[in-house]
Protein backbone atom coordinates (compact mmCIF):
# COMPACT_ATOMS: atom_id res chain seq x y z
CA UNK A 1 0.00 0.00 0.00
CA UNK A 2 1.71 3.13 -0.94
CA UNK A 3 1.44 6.14 1.41
CA UNK A 4 -0.63 9.16 1.28
CA UNK A 5 0.58 11.92 -0.13
CA UNK A 6 1.81 14.48 1.27
CA UNK A 7 0.35 17.75 2.23
CA UNK A 8 -0.08 20.38 -0.05
CA UNK A 9 2.60 23.86 1.92
CA UNK A 10 0.40 26.30 3.87
CA UNK A 11 0.09 29.32 1.64
CA UNK A 12 2.82 32.31 1.90
CA UNK A 13 0.42 34.40 3.63
CA UNK A 14 -3.08 34.18 5.94
CA UNK A 15 -5.02 35.64 3.28
CA UNK A 16 -3.15 33.10 0.45
CA UNK A 17 -0.95 33.62 -2.34
CA UNK A 18 -2.09 37.18 -3.62
CA UNK A 19 1.76 39.29 -3.59
CA UNK A 20 1.92 41.27 -0.48
CA UNK A 21 1.85 44.66 -2.47
CA UNK A 22 -1.27 43.38 -4.21
CA UNK A 23 -3.00 42.74 -1.48
CA UNK A 24 -2.35 45.33 0.64
CA UNK A 25 -3.50 47.85 -2.61
CA UNK A 26 -6.60 46.15 -2.62
CA UNK A 27 -7.32 46.74 1.21
CA UNK A 28 -6.49 50.71 0.42
CA UNK A 29 -3.51 50.52 2.68
CA UNK A 30 0.16 50.44 2.67
CA UNK A 31 2.63 48.27 4.30
CA UNK A 32 6.02 49.15 4.89
CA UNK A 33 8.59 46.79 7.47
CA UNK A 34 12.04 47.46 8.97
CA UNK A 35 13.76 46.85 12.12
CA UNK A 36 14.41 48.67 15.11
CA UNK A 37 17.48 48.83 17.59
CA UNK A 38 16.36 48.86 21.14
CA UNK A 39 19.00 49.05 24.05
CA UNK A 40 18.45 45.91 24.90
CA UNK A 41 17.44 44.08 20.91
CA UNK A 42 17.14 44.19 17.24
CA UNK A 43 12.76 43.77 16.76
CA UNK A 44 11.27 43.50 13.55
CA UNK A 45 8.49 46.39 12.97
CA UNK A 46 5.82 46.86 10.67
CA UNK A 47 3.50 50.05 9.76
CA UNK A 48 -0.19 49.96 7.92
CA UNK A 49 -0.83 53.14 6.56
CA UNK A 50 -4.53 54.57 4.90
CA UNK A 51 -4.24 55.14 1.31
CA UNK A 52 -5.92 58.45 0.05
CA UNK A 53 -7.20 59.69 3.25
CA UNK A 54 -5.89 62.15 6.15
CA UNK A 55 -4.56 60.30 9.20
CA UNK A 56 -6.53 60.47 12.21
CA UNK A 57 -3.98 59.43 14.94
CA UNK A 58 -1.59 56.66 15.68
CA UNK A 59 -2.02 53.37 16.87
CA UNK A 60 0.56 51.35 18.39
CA UNK A 61 -0.43 47.46 18.72
CA UNK A 62 0.99 44.96 20.27
CA UNK A 63 0.39 40.92 19.68
CA UNK A 64 -0.32 38.37 22.25
CA UNK A 65 2.31 35.24 23.45
CA UNK A 66 3.28 33.09 20.74
CA UNK A 67 1.98 35.26 17.58
CA UNK A 68 4.17 37.85 15.78
CA UNK A 69 3.01 41.07 13.39
CA UNK A 70 2.43 39.16 10.54
CA UNK A 71 0.22 36.62 9.73
CA UNK A 72 -3.57 37.34 11.14
CA UNK A 73 -2.48 39.45 13.67
CA UNK A 74 -2.60 41.79 11.19
CA UNK A 75 -6.41 41.84 10.17
CA UNK A 76 -6.71 44.17 12.84
CA UNK A 77 -3.79 46.49 11.89
CA UNK A 78 -5.24 46.55 8.21
CA UNK A 79 -9.05 47.26 9.55
CA UNK A 80 -7.89 50.29 11.86
CA UNK A 81 -5.28 51.68 9.29
CA UNK A 82 -8.68 51.46 6.89
CA UNK A 83 -10.35 53.51 9.66
CA UNK A 84 -7.83 56.40 8.35
CA UNK A 85 -5.37 55.81 11.17
CA UNK A 86 -1.59 55.15 11.07
CA UNK A 87 -0.45 51.54 12.51
CA UNK A 88 2.78 50.58 14.23
CA UNK A 89 3.08 46.91 15.26
CA UNK A 90 6.80 45.25 16.29
CA UNK A 91 7.56 41.66 17.17
CA UNK A 92 7.80 41.36 21.13
CA UNK A 93 11.21 40.10 21.91
CA UNK A 94 11.60 36.33 21.57
CA UNK A 95 8.55 36.39 18.94
CA UNK A 96 8.49 36.64 15.25
CA UNK A 97 11.26 38.33 13.27
CA UNK A 98 12.71 39.43 16.66
CA UNK A 99 15.73 39.02 18.26
CA UNK A 100 15.60 36.58 21.47
CA UNK A 101 14.95 32.22 21.98
CA UNK A 102 11.35 31.84 20.21
CA UNK A 103 8.74 31.82 22.88
CA UNK A 104 10.74 33.07 25.79
CA UNK A 105 10.89 36.50 27.30
CA UNK A 106 12.80 36.29 30.47
CA UNK A 107 11.86 39.66 31.51
CA UNK A 108 8.32 41.24 30.59
CA UNK A 109 9.49 44.51 31.87
CA UNK A 110 12.40 44.67 29.57
CA UNK A 111 10.47 43.65 26.55
CA UNK A 112 7.64 46.08 27.17
CA UNK A 113 10.46 48.88 27.37
CA UNK A 114 12.07 47.60 24.19
CA UNK A 115 8.91 48.05 22.01
CA UNK A 116 8.03 51.38 23.63
CA UNK A 117 11.08 52.65 22.32
CA UNK A 118 10.18 51.67 19.04
CA UNK A 119 6.73 53.01 19.52
CA UNK A 120 7.82 56.86 21.36
CA UNK A 121 10.35 56.94 18.57
CA UNK A 122 7.34 57.45 15.86
CA UNK A 123 4.91 58.67 18.26
CA UNK A 124 7.80 61.91 18.88
CA UNK A 125 8.33 62.10 15.32
CA UNK A 126 7.80 65.26 13.00
CA UNK A 127 4.99 63.46 10.95
CA UNK A 128 2.88 62.48 14.09
CA UNK A 129 3.97 64.57 17.14
CA UNK A 130 0.64 66.78 16.53
CA UNK A 131 -1.53 63.51 16.35
CA UNK A 132 -3.06 61.78 18.72
CA UNK A 133 -1.49 58.20 20.09
CA UNK A 134 -3.24 54.97 21.41
CA UNK A 135 -1.45 51.72 22.36
CA UNK A 136 -3.52 48.67 21.62
CA UNK A 137 -2.73 45.09 22.83
CA UNK A 138 -4.01 41.99 22.36
CA UNK A 139 -4.20 38.82 25.21
CA UNK A 140 -0.24 39.04 26.27
CA UNK A 141 0.22 42.12 24.48
CA UNK A 142 -2.54 43.46 26.30
CA UNK A 143 -0.50 43.07 30.06
CA UNK A 144 2.20 44.23 28.13
CA UNK A 145 0.99 47.33 26.45
CA UNK A 146 -0.63 48.15 30.09
CA UNK A 147 3.26 47.82 30.91
CA UNK A 148 4.20 50.48 28.74
CA UNK A 149 1.62 52.77 29.73
CA UNK A 150 2.92 52.47 33.35
CA UNK A 151 6.91 52.97 31.88
CA UNK A 152 5.73 56.17 29.85
CA UNK A 153 5.57 59.97 30.75
CA UNK A 154 2.64 61.75 31.26
CA UNK A 155 0.74 63.04 28.35
CA UNK A 156 2.24 60.48 25.71
CA UNK A 157 -0.58 58.97 25.05
CA UNK A 158 -4.37 59.51 24.47
CA UNK A 159 -6.06 56.08 25.11
CA UNK A 160 -5.61 52.82 25.10
CA UNK A 161 -7.20 49.46 23.48
CA UNK A 162 -7.40 46.16 25.18
CA UNK A 163 -8.70 43.43 23.29
CA UNK A 164 -8.66 40.37 25.70
CA UNK A 165 -5.80 40.92 28.00
CA UNK A 166 -4.06 38.88 29.84
CA UNK A 167 -4.53 40.63 33.17
CA UNK A 168 -6.07 37.50 35.08
CA UNK A 169 -4.96 34.15 34.63
CA UNK A 170 -7.84 31.81 34.30
CA UNK A 171 -7.36 29.07 37.32
CA UNK A 172 -6.92 25.90 34.55
CA UNK A 173 -3.88 27.95 33.37
CA UNK A 174 -2.38 28.89 36.15
CA UNK A 175 1.40 27.42 35.86
CA UNK A 176 1.67 25.01 38.82
CA UNK A 177 3.60 26.53 41.50
CA UNK A 178 5.18 23.15 42.75
CA UNK A 179 6.95 23.22 38.72
CA UNK A 180 7.95 27.37 39.05
CA UNK A 181 9.63 26.90 42.19
CA UNK A 182 11.29 23.66 41.55
CA UNK A 183 12.43 25.09 38.18
CA UNK A 184 13.46 27.47 40.43
CA UNK A 185 15.87 25.90 42.51
CA UNK A 186 18.30 25.47 39.46
CA UNK A 187 19.30 28.64 39.70
CA UNK A 188 18.03 30.34 36.37
CA UNK A 189 19.07 27.21 34.58
CA UNK A 190 15.70 25.69 33.64
CA UNK A 191 14.57 29.88 32.34
CA UNK A 192 14.35 28.86 28.71
CA UNK A 193 13.32 25.52 29.18
CA UNK A 194 10.09 24.73 27.35
CA UNK A 195 8.63 22.42 30.21
CA UNK A 196 5.56 23.84 31.33
CA UNK A 197 1.87 22.40 29.99
CA UNK A 198 0.44 23.86 27.68
CA UNK A 199 -3.30 22.91 28.22
CA UNK A 200 -3.89 23.60 24.65
CA UNK A 201 -3.88 27.23 24.07
CA UNK A 202 -4.77 27.47 20.51
CA UNK A 203 -7.91 25.94 20.48
CA UNK A 204 -8.91 27.53 23.66
CA UNK A 205 -8.49 30.73 21.90
CA UNK A 206 -10.45 30.42 18.58
CA UNK A 207 -14.27 29.42 17.57
CA UNK A 208 -14.46 29.17 14.03
CA UNK A 209 -12.55 26.32 13.02
CA UNK A 210 -11.73 27.78 9.47
CA UNK A 211 -9.76 30.60 10.62
CA UNK A 212 -8.15 27.95 13.64
CA UNK A 213 -6.49 25.95 10.04
CA UNK A 214 -5.08 29.35 9.33
CA UNK A 215 -3.77 30.63 12.31
CA UNK A 216 -2.03 27.10 13.05
CA UNK A 217 -0.23 27.29 10.42
CA UNK A 218 1.39 30.26 11.13
CA UNK A 219 5.59 29.94 10.42
CA UNK A 220 6.39 32.73 12.63
CA UNK A 221 4.12 30.87 15.48
CA UNK A 222 5.65 29.37 18.55
CA UNK A 223 4.16 26.41 18.83
CA UNK A 224 6.15 24.55 21.28
CA UNK A 225 5.64 23.89 25.12
CA UNK A 226 5.93 27.24 27.25
CA UNK A 227 9.12 28.17 28.42
CA UNK A 228 9.61 28.55 32.03
CA UNK A 229 11.16 32.03 32.58
CA UNK A 230 7.69 33.21 29.98
CA UNK A 231 5.18 31.74 32.78
CA UNK A 232 6.60 32.49 35.58
CA UNK A 233 6.77 36.23 34.11
CA UNK A 234 3.22 35.96 32.78
CA UNK A 235 2.52 35.29 36.75
CA UNK A 236 4.49 37.87 38.41
CA UNK A 237 3.21 40.78 35.61
CA UNK A 238 -0.31 39.88 36.12
CA UNK A 239 -0.21 39.98 39.82
CA UNK A 240 1.61 43.45 39.16
CA UNK A 241 -1.32 44.82 36.92
CA UNK A 242 -3.88 43.83 39.25
CA UNK A 243 -2.09 46.10 42.22
CA UNK A 244 -1.68 48.80 39.73
CA UNK A 245 -4.77 49.30 37.96
CA UNK A 246 -5.24 52.56 40.28
CA UNK A 247 -2.86 54.39 38.47
CA UNK A 248 -4.05 54.44 34.73
CA UNK A 249 -5.74 57.54 34.10
CA UNK A 250 -6.12 57.38 30.12
CA UNK A 251 -8.84 56.70 28.60
CA UNK A 252 -9.41 53.37 27.41
CA UNK A 253 -11.87 50.77 25.98
CA UNK A 254 -11.48 46.94 27.14
CA UNK A 255 -13.31 44.14 24.74
CA UNK A 256 -13.82 40.59 26.14
CA UNK A 257 -15.50 37.45 25.76
CA UNK A 258 -17.38 35.86 28.33
CA UNK A 259 -16.03 32.08 27.07
CA UNK A 260 -12.37 33.43 26.90
CA UNK A 261 -10.41 30.22 28.41
CA UNK A 262 -7.07 31.58 28.28
CA UNK A 263 -8.06 35.32 29.71
CA UNK A 264 -10.56 35.67 32.38
CA UNK A 265 -12.60 38.87 31.35
CA UNK A 266 -12.72 39.59 35.20
CA UNK A 267 -9.34 41.01 34.62
CA UNK A 268 -11.16 43.71 32.17
CA UNK A 269 -13.66 44.18 34.94
CA UNK A 270 -11.44 44.90 37.56
CA UNK A 271 -9.38 47.42 35.59
CA UNK A 272 -12.68 49.06 34.64
CA UNK A 273 -13.58 49.43 38.57
CA UNK A 274 -10.06 50.12 39.85
CA UNK A 275 -8.75 52.80 37.24
CA UNK A 276 -8.67 56.16 37.94
CA UNK A 277 -9.71 56.95 34.14
CA UNK A 278 -12.98 59.21 34.87
CA UNK A 279 -16.30 57.19 33.91
CA UNK A 280 -16.94 58.81 30.71
CA UNK A 281 -13.87 58.03 29.02
CA UNK A 282 -13.49 54.13 30.18
CA UNK A 283 -15.80 51.78 28.00
CA UNK A 284 -15.98 47.65 28.70
CA UNK A 285 -17.38 45.63 26.10
CA UNK A 286 -18.48 42.16 27.28
CA UNK A 287 -19.38 39.84 24.34
CA UNK A 288 -21.41 36.61 25.91
CA UNK A 289 -20.36 33.86 24.58
CA UNK A 290 -17.26 34.50 22.55
CA UNK A 291 -13.77 33.46 22.90
CA UNK A 292 -10.08 34.42 23.21
CA UNK A 293 -9.36 36.19 19.72
CA UNK A 294 -12.04 38.21 19.22
CA UNK A 295 -10.26 39.39 15.97
CA UNK A 296 -8.67 36.59 14.44
CA UNK A 297 -11.04 33.82 15.63
CA UNK A 298 -14.72 34.26 15.94
CA UNK A 299 -17.32 34.01 12.85
CA UNK A 300 -17.33 37.36 10.58
CA UNK A 301 -20.52 38.33 11.81
CA UNK A 302 -19.01 38.96 16.11
CA UNK A 303 -15.74 40.26 14.65
CA UNK A 304 -17.64 43.02 13.07
CA UNK A 305 -19.41 43.53 15.99
CA UNK A 306 -16.28 43.92 18.16
CA UNK A 307 -14.57 45.90 15.33
CA UNK A 308 -17.86 48.58 15.28
CA UNK A 309 -17.45 48.95 18.79
CA UNK A 310 -13.66 49.63 18.80
CA UNK A 311 -13.97 51.94 15.88
CA UNK A 312 -16.81 53.88 17.45
CA UNK A 313 -14.55 54.21 20.31
CA UNK A 314 -11.20 55.38 18.62
CA UNK A 315 -12.91 57.92 16.28
CA UNK A 316 -14.91 59.66 18.87
CA UNK A 317 -11.94 59.94 20.67
CA UNK A 318 -9.56 61.12 17.99
CA UNK A 319 -11.61 63.86 17.64
CA UNK A 320 -11.94 64.68 20.87
CA UNK A 321 -8.52 64.98 21.82
CA UNK A 322 -7.36 66.20 18.30
CA UNK A 323 -4.06 67.86 17.79
CA UNK A 324 -1.74 68.16 21.29
CA UNK A 325 -4.54 67.04 23.11
CA UNK A 326 -3.86 64.27 24.79
CA UNK A 327 -4.50 62.98 28.18
CA UNK A 328 -2.74 60.65 30.47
Amino acid sequence: MSPPPPLPPPPPFFWGDTPEDEYYKSQNVHNSKSFFQTPTAKIFTQSWLPLNQPIKATVFMTHGYGSDSSWCFQKGCIAYAQWGYAVFAADLIGHGRSDGLHGYIGDMDEAAAASLSYFVSVRKSETYCDVPAFLFGESMGGAITLLMYLQSDAGVWSGLIFSSPLFVIPEAMIPSKLHLTMYGLLFGLADTWAAMPDSRMVSKAIKDVEKLKIIAVNPKRYAGKPRVGTMREVVRVTNYLQNNFHKVTAPFFAAHGTSDGLACHTGSEMLYAKAATPDEDKTLKLYEGMYHSLIQGEPDDAVERVLADMKAWIDEKAQKFGPKSNAN
